[in-house]
């Protein structure tokens, strides 16, 4: 069992390792296409994205009001609130859809 762990651990270290190595030894000059640096400037937006999406909804006890929160808090966002007020109107909003939900 042991051997295997190690193996594991050997693995994640080299695509770890390659993942951040390879981009500085192949890349020396800088990025010229329009379309691969928008591409690499979101990346880290679709990144958080993708890990935050699903934990808003998944983190309350109904789906529903994790929905509820999401599309509450994109609108006050989208209406050029800051990053306090959105969130703690999307708390109220959770915490009375899943009072009268539950």
């Amino acid at each position: 069992m042991k051997h295997n762990v190690y193996l594991y651990i050997l693995v994640m270290f080299a695509v770890v390792y390659a993942i951040r190595v390879l981009p500085l030894t192949l890349v020396r000059k800088p990025i010229r296409s329009r379309f691969l640096r928008s591409f690499l400037f979101y990346v880290p937006y679709v990144t958080l994205a993708v890990m935050t999406f699903p934990a808003i909804v998944e983190a309350t006890q109904s789906p529903l009001a994790g929905i509820a929160a999401l599309v509450v808090g994109i609108v006050l966002a989208w209406c050029g609130a800051g990053l306090f007020p959105v969130a703690v109107v999307c708390c109220g909003v959770v915490f009375v859809l899943e009072l009268f939900l539950v």
